[in-house]
C-alpha cells in the first residue's frame, strides 16, 4: 500500500513532588476550579501523560498537575509549559525525576504556579538529553552545547532543541509548523549549517492538558459482525462538500449523516484515520486554478501519518477550544449509536509521521517518540543508524517492544472506553505481528508476545454471536518480507480479504486474460473457509470488499482500464498507486459499466462474510480513474452532495440489496455452510450447480473455461423466511440458459433481481418477489455478464 512521506532564557526549576501513592492514599478532597473550567481527575498509577491530581501526602485538596513520560535511555527530561499553542516561548520549565524500575519520568506541580505565570489552558512539551547529547548546565535553546552526535551506536537521537510532543497527550494544539528547511530535523545542508541547533519550541505541536469528559456516547451496539455492513469513509469527505450541513467536514457534520446511513442499510461506519495527523496545511495552497506552480501537492488527506495516538484530529472539530475535539467526537459517536450504528476507526500503529531517514545527512524528523526513546519506539537496523521499513514510510513502529506495545494497547483502550469506539481497522497490520525489535522483520501469529496477540488478550474481541467486546479488523499485509498474511491472523481477528477482492475482480474484468475457476469463485462467495476455517474462525472473519479507499472507486473499477493519477487538480495529480487493478472499462459502453457495477455490488452483498462498502459506492462516485488520491483534499474526493440520475438509481439498487441481505439469515451464516449436521446427518445448506441444472463436480469447478455458476441455499436450515434462495451468475459475454433446481415441495421460484440492462431502474430489486419464473427444471435466459436472484415460496 502506498503512503506518502511527510515531514519531514532563564528557566524556573522546581523540586519534584511525590506522586499519589497507589495504596493507602487519603481520599482526595474536592478540588478547586481549574483555569480551564474542567473537573479534576485522579491519576491512575499506571497511566502516562499529563493529568490533574491531588497533592500527595496532603489533605488540603490543592489541585496539582502531574506529568509522566516513558524513556529508558534519556539522562535528563524537562517539561516546558506554554500559555499559547505557538509563536511564544515557554512560561515555566520543570525537571522530571526517573523511576529506575519503570523508566517513567514524572513531576507534580501546583496549579497555582501555572495560574501565577499566566497559564490558563496548559500547552506543554518535553525536552530530552541522552548519551548522544549529554546535559550541560550551560546549554540554552538554540545552542549545540553538549552535542556529541546526531545518532550514536545505540541508535539514540536525543536533541534538547526539539520540543517533543507527549505520546500520551489527550489533545494536540496544532500540526507541526515552521521553516520548510526542517526545524524538526538535524539535517546538514550544502552550506554546512546544521538544523540540530534550530529550536522548535515556538512552532512545535504541544500537548493540551485535559480531564476526561463525561459526555455520553450512547448505547453501544452489540450486534455480531456477521450481521454488519461496514461503510468505510473519510470523516471530512463525508460532509465537506455539503454547504447545507452545519460544520461540514467535522465530527458534528458526520453526526448529521447517521440517519441517512441507517436508511441506506449501513450498520457500522469505519472512518479513515481520525487520530491526530499532519493535515492542517491541506488548504493553504488551494486555488481555483490548481494546487501549485509545479502541479504537485503535499496534502495528507487520508491521514496515514499519525502524530499522536490518543488525540482526536483537531482539524475535524467544529469546536476548536481545548477539549472541543474530544467532546465533539463523543457526541458524534452517540449520534451513530442512537441509530444502532457501530463506529470503527482506522488506526495506524505500524509507522508514524516522523518517518525514517531519507538521505545521507541524517534528515530524521524529531517530533515525539524518536526524541524520547528512538530504539524503544522504532525497529532499527542492526547498526542502530537507520530504520527497518515494511511500511513505505521509512520506519516500522517497534510493535514487539514493551513501550510501543503498551502505547498501542493504552491508546486502543482509551478510544474504546473514553471515546466510545466499537471496533478498529488496523493499517498494515502485519507489522503488529513482527517478532523483531532490531535488524529484521518476521511475522509470527503464534508468538504470544506480538502486539496482535497482546491486543486480543487486553481488549476482548466481540464474540462470534455478538455481545460486548470490540471488533478487530486487520489489513493483513505490509510491504516486503513475509508480510502478506491473508488468512493467517490469530483467532479473534477479522481480515480484509484481499483474495476475495482479487478473485472477483479478475472474474468480472479479466476473462481470457487472468483465469479464474468456478471453484475459486465459489470459495470466496461462500466465506473463504480455505482461509479462515483451519484455525477456528468463521465466515464473518472474512471482510469482503470490491474496493477500498486506496484504489479505484466501485464505479471506476468498471470504467477505467488503467489509472490516471497525473491529471490536474481537483482529480490529481497523485503519485504512486497500484498498476495492476484487475479493472476494465467494459469496452466503453456506459450501460455495461452500470451492469458490471450492479454485479459487483450484488456479488458482495450475497457473499458469506462481512461486506464493506466505500463511501460513495452506493451512488457510483468516480475519482476520474485516480486510484491513489491520498493527497486530494478536494471537491473531487469528497462525497458528492447530490447523486446523478444513474447514481440515484444505483443507490436504490444497493439499498434494496442491503435490505434483502438483512432479511435473509441464510446469507449471513454464523458457521461455514455444511453438508452434514453436528450428528453427521446429511443436510444441504448450500449446493452448487452448472447452468444445465446438474450439480457442479470437481471437473467443472476446476476448469477455468467455465464461466457460469449457480447455487442454492436451503433457507430452512437458517430459519430464513425464504424456503430457498437461488443465485445464478453468468460471467460469460453471451446469453446463458440456467435450468432451475428444486425450490422445495409445493414451492416455485420468484425473482428478486435480474441485473441485466433490460431491468435497469428503480424497481430492479423487487423485495416482494412478485414475479414467478417457474419451478424445478424451468429455464431462465440470463444475459451476458448478468446475475439472477430468486426466492422460493
Amino acid at each position: 500500500m502506498y503512503r506518502p512521506a511527510l515531514l519531514s532564557r532563564p528557566a524556573l526549576t522546581l523540586t519534584v513532588t511525590a506522586l499519589l501513592s497507589a495504596c493507602g492514599a487519603p481520599s482526595p478532597a474536592p478540588a478547586p476550579a481549574r483555569p480551564d473550567g474542567l473537573a479534576a481527575q485522579a491519576l491512575s498509577p499506571t497511566s502516562l501523560g499529563a493529568r490533574y491530581t491531588d497533592a500527595a501526602g496532603t489533605a488540603t485538596g490543592t489541585t496539582h498537575l502531574t506529568f509522566r513520560v516513558y524513556s529508558s535511555r534519556a539522562t535528563r527530561l524537562e517539561v516546558n509549559l506554554y500559555a499559547a499553542r505557538s509563536g511564544a516561548d515557554e512560561k515555566l520549565r520543570y525537571t522530571l525525576t526517573k523511576n529506575a524500575s519503570t523508566n517513567v519520568w514524572s513531576v507534580t506541580v501546583p496549579v497555582s504556579s501555572l495560574t501565577g505565570a499566566g497559564i490558563g489552558t496548559v500547552y506543554y512539551g518535553y525536552r530530552a538529553w541522552g548519551p548522544n547529547w549529554p546535559y550541560s548546565a550551560s546549554w540554552v535553546k538554540g545552542s549545540s552545547v553538549g552535542f556529541v552526535s546526531d545518532v550514536d551506536a545505540s541508535g539514540n537521537r536525543f536533541n534538547p532543541n526539539k520540543l517533543l510532543l507527549d505520546p500520551y497527550a489527550l489533545e494536540v494544539s496544532h500540526d507541526p509548523q515552521g521553516p520548510a528547511s526542517g526545524v524538526y530535523s538535524n539535517a546538514v545542508y550544502a552550506t554546512g549549517a546544521a538544523n540540530r541547533a534550530l529550536d522548535s519550541g515556538r512552532a512545535a505541536p504541544k500537548g493540551i492538558v485535559l480531564s476526561s469528559t463525561t459526555a455520553a456516547v450512547g448505547t453501544r451496539p452489540t450486534r455480531s459482525l456477521k450481521d454488519d455492513v461496514v461503510y468505510e469513509v473519510h470523516l471530512r469527505g463525508l460532509t465537506k462538500g455539503d454547504a447545507s450541513v452545519s460544520c461540514a467536514g467535522t465530527y458534528a457534520g458526520a453526526a448529521a449523516r447517521a440517519a441517512s446511513l441507517k436508511a441506506l442499510g449501513v450498520t457500522a461506519v469505519e472512518f479513515l484515520p481520525v487520530q491526530e495527523t499532519d493535515n492542517d496545511a491541506n488548504d493553504v495552497t488551494d486555488a481555483a486554478s490548481g494546487r501549485s506552480a509545479t502541479g504537485t501537492t503535499g496534502d495528507n488527506y487520508w491521514g496515514y501519518m499519525t502524530t499522536n495516538y490518543f488525540a482526536p484530529d483537531r482539524r475535524y472539530a467544529c469546536d476548536q477550544t481545548a477539549g472541543g475535539p474530544t467532546k465533539e467526537f463523543r457526541a458524534m459517536v452517540k449520534a451513530f449509536h442512537d441509530q444502532g450504528i457501530k463506529v470503527f476507526i482506522d488506526v495506524v500503529y505500524n509507522h508514524t509521521a516522523e518517518g525514517g531517514t531519507w538521505g545521507p545527512n541524517d534528515t530524521a524528523t524529531i517530533l515525539s517518540w524518536r526524541g524520547l526513546d528512538n530504539a524503544a519506539y522504532y525497529t532499527l537496523t542492526g547498526d542502530g543508524q537507520n530504520y527497518w521499513d515494511n511500511t513505505g514510510i521509512g520506519a516500522n513502529f517497534n510493535t514487539f517492544g514493551a513501550a510501543a506495545q503498551n502505547l498501542i494497547v493504552d491508546s486502543l483502550k482509551y478510544w474504546r472506553d473514553e471515546l466510545g469506539v466499537d471496533g478498529f481497522r488496523f493499517d498494515l497490520a502485519s507489522v503488529l505481528g513482527n517478532t523483531c525489535t532490531s535488524g529484521c522483520f518476521n511475522y509470527d501469529k503464534m508468538n504470544a508476545g506480538t502486539a496482535l496477540n497482546r491486543i486480543t488478550r487486553d481488549l476482548t474481541p466481540r464474540p462470534v454471536g455478538g455481545g460486548s467486546g470490540v471488533d478487530l479488523i486487520a489489513e493483513p499485509w505490509a510491504i516486503g518480507g513475509n508480510s502478506y498474511q491473508v488468512g493467517n491472523f490469530p483467532s479473534g481477528w477479522s481480515e480484509w480479504n484481499g483474495q476475495y477482492r482479487d478473485t472477483l475482480r479478475r472474474d468480472q474484468n479479466k476473462m481470457g486474460v487472468e483465469p479464474v475457476t468456478p471453484g475459486q469463485l465459489a470459495s470466496r462467495l461462500s466465506g473463504s473457509s480455505d482461509l479462515y476455517g483451519d484455525d477456528g474462525r468463521r465466515p464473518q472473519h472474512s471482510v469482503n470488499f470490491m474496493v477500498a479507499h486506496d484504489g479505484f472507486t466501485h464505479a471506476d473499477l468498471y470504467r477505467c482500464t488503467t489509472k490516471n493519477n497525473t491529471q490536474a487538480w481537483p482529480y490529481g495529480p497523485s503519485d504512486g498507486g497500484e498498476d495492476n487493478n484487475h479493472s476494465w472499462d467494459q469496452g466503453g459502453v456506459a450501460a455495461d459499466q452500470r451492469k458490471a457495477a450492479r454485479n459487483g455490488m450484488a456479488l458482495l452483498l450475497l457473499s458469506a462474510g462481512t461486506p464493506m462498502l466505500t463511501g460513495g459506492d452506493e451512488i457510483l462516485r468516480s475519482a476520474n480513474c485516480n486510484n491513489n488520491p491520498y493527497n486530494l483534499d478536494s471537491s473531487a474526493n469528497w462525497l458528492p452532495v447530490t447523486a446523478s440520475a444513474d447514481g440515484a438509481t444505483f443507490r436504490t439498487f444497493t439499498q434494496n440489496l442491503l435490505a434483502f441481505r438483512a432479511a435473509h439469515p441464510a446469507l449471513r451464516p454464523a458457521n461455514f455452510y455444511a453438508a452434514t449436521d453436528t450428528n453427521g446427518n446429511a443436510m444441504e445448506q448450500l449446493r452448487w450447480f452448472r447452468p444445465d441444472g446438474a450439480v457442479a463436480d470437481s471437473a467443472y469447478f476446476n476448469d477455468a473455461n467455465n464461466h457460469a455458476l449457480a447455487y442454492r441455499l436451503d433457507g430452512t436450515e437458517f430459519a430464513d423466511p425464504a424456503g430457498a434462495i437461488y443465485v445464478a451468475y453468468n460471467g460469460w459475454s453471451g446469453n446463458v440458459n440456467f435450468t432451475l433446481p428444486w425450490p422445495g415441495a409445493g414451492r416455485s421460484w420468484y425473482r428478486v433481481t435480474d441485473t441485466c440492462s433490460w431491468a435497469e431502474g428503480a424497481g430492479q430489486v423487487d423485495l416482494n418477489a412478485a414475479t414467478g419464473v417457474g419451478g424445478e427444471n424451468a429455464t431462465y435466459g440470463l444475459c451476458g455478464r448478468g446475475m439472477l436472484v430468486l426466492v422460493a415460496r
